[in-house]
């Protein structure tokens, strides 16, 4: 509305209060619908829509489909520390877990796509699809991709008391033994179980796996020598491991770890090619606006280069990546399809 068609309206209205004239009220009525019209239609050509508040504008949450205090819930605690000081609104964690991440996962499936429920997803977004007959979500159309903040490995160790000191040994002591070696896992089709499988497709041998309620209860039989070897994720075993208490063979990432310089890869040290990574990636429902993700994805970004971060790649053996929504996109699907023959080789199925 121009400055003359404002005043025009004033004048109308005022005149029409100050004469008490019934035409004067008809012409002001008349003169406001006009103006109205008018103004409308100038909103209209130019394409505005309603002010909308920036995002954020209230509490995020983060969605951990496992229990407090393992490795999954430290990185969505310290991406949520790191990102609400950018977002300048709270972050907390909410943890969902059970039936395999399905719980949680499903959770943020059908929230609202606003960027308010976010998924802290892990090695069983790109498993879980192979595992089990049906899901109650499309990992794939259900979900938009914010960033792959970090990549991570499992580590191989025994018993000190073992007399398996290497890689070679323990494929020599299972080829021997076919059968009759045990590796802990933490559940059917986590990343314990499946680098233990690959471990077995790759070296051509035949170790059973014994599945546990979580990583805890199978390192203290570890501990215990009621299972010979585990692949377990750094957390729950480095500080064991610098105490003594287990013996490290090996790292399963392709190149050697930095938190780990003496450790050879599982690959250089007898079973070329092989390689386990977990990893850890944020995601949003389908259909989150793409500034929303944006703005996200600019916050991640900024979170991997903290102290808080950085320490967490030295304790933990993590690899800070903080990626494009796409390359989470790649990389799922990549491991996806790399796990999905060994699930079907290994004839691995959860009910």
């Amino acid at each position: 509305m121009s400055e003359q068609d404002r005043m025009e309206l004033q004048m109308a209205i005022g005149g029409s209060i100050n004469h008490h004239s019934a035409r004067g009220k008809n012409f002001a009525v008349r003169r406001w619908l006009d103006l109205t019209v008018l103004a409308c239609a100038v909103v209209a050509g130019l394409g505005l829509t309603p002010a909308r508040a920036e995002y954020p504008d209230k509490i995020v949450k983060i969605v951990v489909p496992f229990a407090a205090g393992g490795g999954t819930d430290i990185m969505a605690r310290t991406t949520a520390q790191e990102i609400q000081a950018d977002l300048g609104k709270s972050v907390i964690i909410e943890n969902k877990p059970g039936a395999g991440t399905i719980i949680g996962t499903q959770t943020v499936a059908t929230s609202e796509p606003d960027g308010y429920s976010l998924l802290m997803a892990t090695f069983a977004h790109a498993v879980n699809p192979s595992l089990y007959n049906k899901l109650p979500f499309d990992p794939h159309k259900d979900f938009a991709a914010v960033s792959l903040i970090a990549r991570s490995f499992n580590i191989v160790v025994v018993n000190p008391a073992s007399k398996i000191n290497s890689i070679s040994d323990l494929i020599t002591e299972a080829k021997a033994n076919p059968g009759k070696l045990n590796f802990g896992t933490f559940g059917t089709g986590t990343s314990a179980h499946l680098a233990g499988e690959l471990f077995n497709a790759m070296a051509k041998v035949k170790m059973t796996a014994v599945p546990y309620k979580g990583a805890a209860p199978a390192i203290s039989d570890l501990l215990g020598g009621q299972i010979d070897v585990m692949f377990t994720t750094v957390a729950s075993a480095a500080s064991l491991v610098a105490a003594g208490q287990l013996r490290a063979l090996a790292v399963t990432s392709a190149e050697r770890s930095a938190a780990f310089p003496q450790l050879p890869t599982v690959a250089e040290a007898g079973v070329p090619g092989y390689a386990a990574e977990s990893w850890y990636g944020l995601y949003a429902p389908a259909k989150t606006p793409a500034p929303v993700i944006a703005r996200l994805n600019q916050a991640i970004a900024k979170a991997v280069q903290s102290g808080a971060f950085k320490k967490l790649e030295a304790n933990e053996g993590l690899i800070m990546v903080g990626s494009a929504p796409e390359e989470l996109d790649r990389y799922v699907a990549q491991e996806e399809d790399r796990w999905r023959k060994l699930i079907k080789d290994a004839n691995i199925e959860v009910q």
